[in-house]
Parts: C-alpha cells; sequence; structure tokens
C-alpha cells in the first residue's frame, strides 16, 4: 500500500466488533466503573441519566420517601422497539392486537385515542412512524383504576406532564383496556421529539420517573390511602401465595446472622408479620428457630414470584374455559413445560392471548384429549400463525440439540479442513444429491442471517469452527427462548364441523392412522370419541367405507377421494372469483407460474400458482410466505416441491 492510501475494513453491520473498537464513551465509562469512580450524585456512573427527563427523576427520587407509603400505588410496563427490519410489521400487528375485540368494558374492540380526539386512526399513526428507528411502548395500571369511569383524562394528564419532564411535544396514542382485573391504558410513543430528531429517554426517567408521575395523579384524584386501606391490604397480604409487600419488609430485617427477629414495638406491625411467618411456614419457606427468630429459605422470593405467576394463569384459564362453557377442575388444569422431555399436547384452542403484553409473549390454552387443558407459552406472537378458537393442534417443546444436518456439516468440514460447500459435500459424499447438499447450505444461512458468526467466501465456500456444533446448540437455545414450542395446525374446522364435512379431515386422518391419538375419558377425549362415532356414520354412508365383523373398514384411497372433492369445490369458487380455469397438478408435473396467495382449507394450506390464462393448487409450504406475488417454478413430487423462484431456471431455491 503505497502512502496516502487508505482501505477501511468494514465489519458486519451490527456488530460491537472489538473491545478496541468501542466508542470512546464506552471506553471512558468502563475506565470509571473499574476505577470505583462515583457521579456527583453518587454512586457508579451508568449512563441512567443521559437523555430527556434525567434531570425530572433526580428531583423525583429526591422527595420526602415517607409520603410514599400513603400514596397510590400505580405500576408502569416499559419497552423500547426497534422499528428497524420486522420491527414495522411488528409495530402494525401489535397495533391491531391492541383494538382487538373484547377489552372495553362493554366487551367490544378496542379505540385508539391521542391528545385532542376520542378516536384516531391507527394508520395515520403507522404511517407517521415510517423511518422512525425506534418507538416507546408503555404499560399504565392503577391499582384502583377500576374506580375511574374513563381513563382517557388521566392518560392526557400524564402525558402532558411527560411531555413537560422531557421538554418536548410528544406523538402519542394509546388505548385503555378493561379485560383483566386491573385497567390498563397502553400508550405508544413515537421515538421523534418535535424537531424530528430521534427521541432519547433517560433510562432512569423510563423505570421510575414516569410512576411517579403517574402516583402523583392518581394519589390527586383519588386522595391518600387511609390508615384502614392499608390495613386492610397488608391483612390480604398475609394469606397470598406471592411475593408481598411484607416478604419484602421481612427480608430486610434479615441481620448478619441471617435470622428474622421479631421485635417490633408497633402491635399491628408485629402481628402482621408474625401471621405472614406462619404461612410461610405452613408452605416450607420459613422456619422458626427459636422464640421470636425465624429463618426465611434464600429461595423464598423466587418461590413466591413463581407461585404468584402461576396463581395468575390458573385465573386466566378458569375464565377462559368457563366463557367457553367448558367446566374443568383445578387439578385439570396445568401449565405446560416446554422442557425437552415434555410430551406433545393434541387438542383444541380454546383461546389465545398476550402473557406478557409489553414484551409481546402469547399464550394459547389447548383442551387436550389427555384430560387436561394446558396453559402454553408460545413465546413472540410473530412465531406462530394465527389460531383460530376451535383449531386442532399439536404442540411440541422445541428441540434444542444440534440436528442431523448440522452434524453433517461439521463432519465434512473437519475433513476438509473446516471448509464446506456443495461441491465438497458431494465429493465426501458421492451417494447424496446437490438438492440434498443445498439444504444443509440453507441451514447454514439461516443460522446465519439469525445468529451471526459463520463466515462465507466469495466462491460460496463456509468456514466451519471446529466448535460450530457447540454454537448451533447455544443457536437453538435462543431460538427455544423466543419459541419455547412448535404449534402444528392439524385442522381449521372445529370439531363439531368435521362430522358430515364433505371434504378430508383430522378425524378421518385418525381414523385410518396406524398409530391413533389416546383419548382419555376426560376433558376433549370424550367429544373426540363421539364425533368420530358419528364420522363413521357418516363415510359408511357415503360409501367411503363399510363394517366389517363389528369394526370399520375404510377404502383404500378414501383421504384421497375427500382431498379431492374438496379442493374441486374450492377450485371452481376460486375460479368464478379470479376468472380463470382450474388445472390440476399432479405428480410429476411442472408447475410455473405467479404465487397469487395461499387459502386455509380443512384438509390443509395450499398455494394459488396463477399462470397465463389458469390456475393450480398446491400443497403450501411455510418457505412460501416470503415470495407471494413473485414468479416460481417447482415439480411436483410424492414428498413435496422444490421451489425455485425467479424467472431463471438458475434462480434461487427453496424447500
Amino acid at each position: 500500500m503505497t502512502d496516502g492510501e487508505f482501505r477501511p475494513k468494514l465489519g458486519k453491520i451490527g456488530s460491537r466488533g472489538s473491545k478496541a473498537g468501542k466508542r470512546f464513551a464506552g471506553q471512558v465509562q468502563a475506565a470509571i466503573n473499574r476505577a470505583g469512580g462515583r457521579s456527583p450524585l453518587g454512586g457508579r456512573f451508568t449512563g441512567s441519566r443521559i437523555g430527556r427527563g434525567g434531570a425530572a427523576t433526580a428531583l423525583l427520587k429526591s422527595r420526602d420517601r415517607y409520603a410514599a407509603f400513603r400514596q397510590r400505588r400505580v405500576v408502569v410496563k416499559a419497552r423500547v422497539v426497534k422499528l428497524a427490519g420486522k420491527g414495522a410489521d411488528g409495530g402494525r400487528a401489535h397495533l391491531r392486537y391492541l383494538q382487538r375485540d373484547g377489552v372495553t368494558r362493554q366487551g367490544e374492540p378496542g379505540e385508539l385515542y391521542g391528545p385532542d380526539s376520542d378516536r384516531v386512526d391507527g394508520k395515520d399513526f403507522i404511517d407517521r412512524t415510517e423511518g422512525d428507528r425506534h418507538q416507546f411502548r408503555f404499560i399504565v395500571a392503577a391499582e384502583d383504576g377500576i374506580e375511574y369511569e374513563d381513563l382517557k383524562p388521566l392518560t392526557r394528564r400524564l402525558m402532558a406532564q411527560m411531555q413537560e419532564d422531557l421538554g418536548t411535544k410528544l406523538d402519542w396514542v394509546a388505548v385503555d383496556h378493561f379485560n383483566t382485573g386491573h385497567p390498563h391504558t397502553h400508550i405508544i410513543i413515537r421515538g421523534k421529539d418535535d424537531r424530528g430528531e430521534n427521541l432519547v429517554i433517560a433510562r432512569e426517567y423510563i423505570s421510575c420517573g414516569l410512576r411517579e408521575r403517574a402516583v402523583e395523579l392518581v394519589s390527586l384524584d383519588l386522595g391518600p390511602r387511609t390508615d384502614w386501606e392499608i390495613e386492610q391490604r397488608l391483612r390480604q397480604e398475609m394469606e397470598q401465595e406471592r411475593f408481598t409487600s411484607i416478604d419484602r419488609q421481612l427480608l430486610r430485617m434479615r441481620g448478619d446472622d441471617g435470622l428474622v427477629s421479631l421485635s417490633d414495638r408497633d402491635v399491628f406491625r408485629q402481628t402482621l408479620h408474625q401471621g405472614r411467618l406462619r404461612k410461610l411456614e405452613r408452605m416450607g419457606l420459613a422456619a422458626e428457630i427459636g422464640s421470636g427468630r425465624w429463618r426465611l429459605d434464600d429461595e423464598l422470593e423466587a418461590t413466591l414470584r413463581r407461585l404468584g405467576a402461576r396463581g395468575d394463569i390458573i385465573k386466566t384459564m378458569h375464565r377462559e374455559l368457563t366463557s367457553k362453557g367448558l367446566v374443568r377442575s383445578a387439578a385439570d388444569c396445568v401449565v405446560y413445560d416446554a422442557g425437552q422431555n415434555a410430551e406433545p399436547v393434541v387438542g383444541r384452542v380454546v383461546a389465545r392471548g398476550l402473557a406478557d403484553e409489553i414484551n409481546d409473549r402469547h399464550y394459547i390454552i389447548v383442551d387436550s384429549i389427555d384430560g387436561k387443558s394446558h396453559y402454553i407459552d408460545i413465546g413472540k406472537g410473530e412465531a406462530t400463525e394465527p389460531t383460530p378458537n376451535g383449531s386442532i393442534v399439536r404442540v411440541t417443546p422445541r428441540n434444542t440439540e444440534p440436528r442431523q444436518v448440522d452434524r453433517t456439516i461439521a463432519g465434512i468440514a473437519a475433513a476438509n479442513g473446516g471448509r464446506y460447500n456443495v461441491d465438497i459435500h458431494l465429493r465426501q459424499d458421492p451417494s447424496a444429491t446437490e438438492r440434498f447438499a443445498e439444504t444443509h447450505v440453507r441451514r447454514l444461512e439461516a443460522i446465519r442471517r439469525s445468529a451471526g458468526g459463520l463466515e462465507r467466501e466469495p466462491d460460496g465456500t463456509w468456514i466451519i469452527a471446529p466448535d460450530h456444533l457447540d454454537r448451533v446448540a447455544a443457536y437453538e437455545r435462543q431460538r427455544a427462548r423466543a419459541e419455547p414450542v412448535i404449534v402444528d395446525k392439524l385442522s381449521t374446522m372445529p370439531l363439531e364441523r368435521q362430522v358430515g364435512f364433505d371434504g378430508a379431515t383430522w378425524l378421518d386422518r385418525e381414523l385410518v392412522s396406524d398409530v391413533p391419538e389416546t383419548l382419555r375419558n376426560s376433558g376433549f377425549g370424550p367429544e373426540v370419541r363421539q364425533a368420530q362415532a358419528r364420522r363413521r356414520q357418516w363415510l359408511i354412508a357415503q360409501g367411503l367405507a363399510h363394517e366389517e365383523r363389528d369394526r370399520m373398514v375404510c377404502r383404500a384411497n378414501m383421504i384421497s377421494i375427500l382431498r379431492q372433492r374438496e379442493l374441486n369445490r374450492v377450485a371452481g369458487q376460486l375460479s368464478g372469483e379470479l376468472g380463470l380455469s382450474y388445472v390440476e397438478a399432479k405428480t410429476g408435473d411442472r408447475v410455473e407460474g405467479t404465487l397469487r396467495c395461499s387459502v386455509e382449507l380443512p384438509g390443509g394450506k395450499y398455494a394459488v400458482i396463477e399462470k397465463s390464462r389458469e390456475f393450480t393448487l398446491v400443497p403450501w409450504r411455510p418457505v412460501l410466505d416470503r415470495h407471494v406475488g413473485k414468479e416460481v417454478s417447482g415439480v411436483v413430487q410424492r414428498e413435496g416441491i422444490s421451489w425455485t423462484v425467479g424467472r431463471q431456471r438458475s434462480g434461487p431455491s427453496v424447500s
């Protein structure tokens, strides 16, 4: 390189780089922390007050703390959401979910409102956020929110105070929800200030400043808590199986020996602590060592928080099951543990909802054929397709172990100096086909897109590290945190409608299965057994089965006949709508055209492929989601179709 030439070495997008590549401010902060340096206000410098609202938070935290004991309690949950990439679509989906049915006092859809209007167009707000780097989402829930007939005035006053604290006008919308025991408000704020610059709010203001402002307003509206109210709430906490303010006090009372000594002269407080300790003793979380001296379990807080969360889940299950007219005992309501040894759950979807509204984690409640009703955390909302109530699903835990494809890649790379590509694969394994080897490349591409850490050379050769399988396992564990289970839709058609449906159904597949699902005599099991008996009679009446020695014998091609009936019926409807003729795709046929859309049928999901003046229907593959509207081609085979996207036959293939 000659003098004066400069060749920058670009890193990967989003990469934090090495320690030497950190921003100078970050290096300074790290040096201050290592040296034990403190900010002027005390404590290590963390940057929590950098941004708008830092000064207001410092003022709020310096006020008289004794007054807080009588103030009304308000919970504020917050999340900063990046809108780059999938975040933009996630913003639209989140807004749609906030406005879903059943969230108002009257059970109607939620309505967006803003600073000056009780009705705001969500599309206009989304259009304004186009190009924004991020947005803020808050949930504000006053403990005594039920006392408010309308939460809108409170929200507007809170947002006006927030604008004053941050020194900028805010662009926000909100929705009030009354579908839980605690009315609450969802607030979405654009990540732009009134000058169009990125809005940066101090972490301390997000974590506690906004809550303090909400507490002020609620206490002003409803007045401070009276002695009687405080005592009543504390008495209720004594017997609760969750982490309470009394437990927090007891943990602070522990001495150097780890024991709690009851020596408070306040009779009420002494009674309160004694009563709570007796409750914890019955739960196996506390033990009396001597007169007035107690030892608390080391996992007291974690255990009580888990019990509290489970109690909330059981209440949710009871509410949803009761609303559907289903009577289940508490023993039949279980929280599904998606561990590696968890058994699959098969049943109908009773409800789907948000387990954590601020982090967009969803749950489904499945009334299973095993006689239990399962509450299942399905992770991020976009990870699982919509599952209408009444759908029949199979839920399985996500496997976090490396797959066989990963082991094959690692083995071939180890034998070839840590390098892998299709040609190397075919030389290493002459029996493999090019199509088979390409599935391994797609696996590497998927891991690189999601987790990074893989290097590919310009000629398409991948550099595979010796610890590749360990990296894959870490990647799968990371995916399992966001998507702990896999939800397979066995049928979108409710069980009752399947009995007389002229098409292939889940009931039919179970009737001809060599290993049908085991049906218990409680829960959803008896309903399935009755539906199967009625379906058998319908199949016999249609000439698709007959009775032989007290058992039903189905025609060998029964499923194919029913599936074709359904396809012909749907194709006729689509032909009228599209103005095109339908052409059936048979094994060995080449399918070419534009991927127009998908149609959900009881027998499965199908892709509509349009070409010139005709169209065809072929089984859908999840990988096609990204290619609607594009030219595709493929050959129909028994095991499926390997698609090529684009007009050129050499274009990218998807399977």
